[in-house]
């Protein structure tokens, strides 16, 4: 399911997630395999990572992938992350 973000300044996607969360793992994978220009906040070494993570979705799972638009999707399947990208992907 889509949401919106609160805020975020950013023109580009940002990933909020952690190296030992498997659904991040599986999501940065196919942001990279489709070489999506995107912002990684590592909840690990980002102080106020996860704050601001949960401040977003509400929740505190991960990942939390927000777009240009102020969308979000938190745990997207593949399939589920793929369809928002292509969405979000501006027709020439």
């Amino acid at each position: 399911m889509t949401e919106t973000a609160a805020s975020t300044d950013s023109q580009r996607i940002t990933m909020f997630g952690a190296e030992w969360c498997g659904d991040c793992r599986r999501s940065k994978k196919v942001l990279d395999s489709l070489a999506v220009d995107y912002d990684y906040v590592d909840l690990e070494s980002v102080e106020d990572g996860a704050d601001r993570a949960k401040a977003i979705s509400g929740l505190s799972k991960i990942p939390v992938i927000v777009f240009p638009d102020n969308t979000y999707v938190v745990e997207p399947t593949d399939a589920d992350l793929r369809a928002r990208l292509d969405e979000s992907t501006p027709v020439a």
